[in-house]
């Protein structure tokens, strides 16, 4: 017989998170260190905690390898994004992009249409993480040039970003989220257009807002030339070009899997580099391993395009391990299970509840540092007390994406606060003003939660179906 493992109290289960807040609040405020520590630091204390309440060192072990696996498919889209990076500029696409948007887009339009072109494309592709990597390299490096400050570009690109990402029928989180609470895919997008569609308008008035003070373009005309100048001295800029990002994007919307249509956008990247670009296939290979390397004489166009390449990944996919280690042990020995059912305690009502679940969705992201457990976790422990309320489970699912999915970037060590700081140059701190959709998005879903507002409720006929689904896994569970 399986001997029971002993359940850690919630006091002992919240030390590890508090320990490690505190070691990340001293090293990044104080010293300006980075989240490796602290993050290894919670997971020594998380570990001793769980081998007192008696977990043996295999069973933490196995906690630690299964966190770091959990994370292995962000870490392989992390390095084939920074491969995607360096081709792309290697191969002038990224200069092209930004050529024509600093020629077609004014500056007082440019956050709403940066805005606008994420949310179509990740809704095309249904995923955040390769619209941030391809047009949000292009579209910082329009914003820079016209004189907007790289984190408002940041947080209209996120903003885009996760729109599209929460409204696409291709996107993993959507399709997990759906899923994992027992709700019809399309039920599930067409719930989640009272809270996401407000907030995405209201991010669009923002940007328009914040656009008016870049309206006069005088100001920026010399460093807008000065760029324009640089980038055609520099690369062989074509309309031809914009094929790479088109080919992938179309690749994806075939449901071609990311991974082999990012590899086709890096071949066609290194191709150009060597054929349209002039440079050698030693260059070229090694741009995909270091980076590309700029010295035009323009600082501005140098910080832009010296980056990319697998080398300069590795910092994010050495977080993200980390990151995961501390989450995987909190998850493995019930210490984050613990700390979610004490947040259950408060969910009294069906109000209650769905408030409870955004913000514990928002704690996992802080916690386990990653958003699938954002989503899995709660949306796993919360179930049976929306079935148990008769609240149809696509106010869960919705819930979950509310306060999972969007605030993921807020949080500096989570995979996806890592990805964004590694792929547009911005950390979390200096963008999380401007990622409007973000946080708006999860205060308009607690207001209606709150109000009582599509609540959608269970029918007879659909409660009776839901148990028998309930009780189907739970004896998939047990077996």
């Amino acid at each position: 017989m399986k001997e029971k493992k002993k359940v850690i109290s919630f006091p002992l289960a919240i030390i590890p998170l508090l320990v490690m807040i505190g070691a990340m609040v001293v090293t990044i405020v104080k010293f300006e260190g980075s989240p490796h520590v602290p993050l290894i630091l919670g997971t020594i204390v998380a570990s001793f905690i769980a081998w007192r309440a008696g977990f043996v060192w295999k069973e933490i072990e196995d906690g630690i390898y299964e966190g770091i696996r959990m994370a292995l498919p962000a870490i392989v889209i992390i390095i084939m994004v920074g491969l995607t990076i360096g081709a792309w500029i290697g191969g002038g696409i990224v200069a092209t992009m930004i050529f024509y948007g600093l020629k077609l887009i004014s500056p007082s339009l440019f956050l709403i249409s940066m805005t606008i072109i994420c949310s179509i494309v990740s809704i095309a592709i249904g995923s955040s993480w390769s619209t941030m990597g391809t047009i949000g390299v292009a579209g910082i490096g329009i914003g820079v040039s016209m004189g907007i400050p790289a984190p408002m570009v940041a947080g209209a690109i996120i903003s885009g970003a996760y729109f599209g990402d929460k409204m696409s029928p291709l996107s993993d989180t959507t399709n997990l989220a759906a899923g994992i609470a027992g709700t019809d895919l399309f039920d599930h997008i067409k719930h989640m257009f009272y809270t996401t569609v407000p907030a995405f308008i209201i991010a669009l008035i923002v940007y328009g807002v914040m656009g008016r003070k870049f309206a006069d373009g005088a100001i920026n005309n010399d460093k807008i030339a000065g760029v324009l100048g640089a980038l055609e001295e520099n690369f062989m800029i074509s309309p031809w070009l914009l094929l790479v990002p088109v080919v992938v994007i179309l690749l994806v919307v075939k449901k071609v899997p990311a991974l082999p249509a990012l590899t086709v956008g890096i071949i066609l990247g290194w191709l150009c580099h060597i054929l349209l670009q002039g440079g050698s296939v030693g260059e070229a290979v090694n741009t995909l391993q270091n980076g590309f390397v700029l010295s035009s004489g323009n600082e501005l166009v140098d910080s832009l395009f010296n980056r990319g390449g697998i080398d300069a990944m590795m910092y994010t996919v050495s977080l993200t391990i980390v990151a995961m280690t501390f989450g995987g042990v909190m998850e493995q020995t019930g210490m984050l299970k613990v700390i979610v059912n004490e947040i259950l305690k408060l969910a009294k009502t069906g109000r209650r509840l769905v408030v409870t679940t955004i913000l514990s969705s928002f704690f996992t992201n802080v916690a386990a540092a990653e958003q699938y457990i954002s989503i899995v976790l709660p949306g796993r422990m919360f179930k049976q007390a929306f079935a148990d309320k008769s609240l149809h489970p696509k106010n869960l699912s919705r819930a979950v994406e509310d306060g999972g999915t969007v605030t993921s970037v807020f949080v500096p060590w989570n995979t996806c606060g890592v990805f964004i700081f590694a792929t547009l140059g911005v950390h979390p701190f200096e963008y999380a003003p401007y990622a409007i959709f973000n946080f708006v998005g999860p205060l308009i879903a607690i207001i209606m939660a709150l109000l009582g507002y599509k609540l959608t409720k269970l029918t007879s006929q659909e409660t009776t179906k839901h148990e028998i689904n309930l009780k189907n896994d739970r004896s998939q569970h047990i077996s």
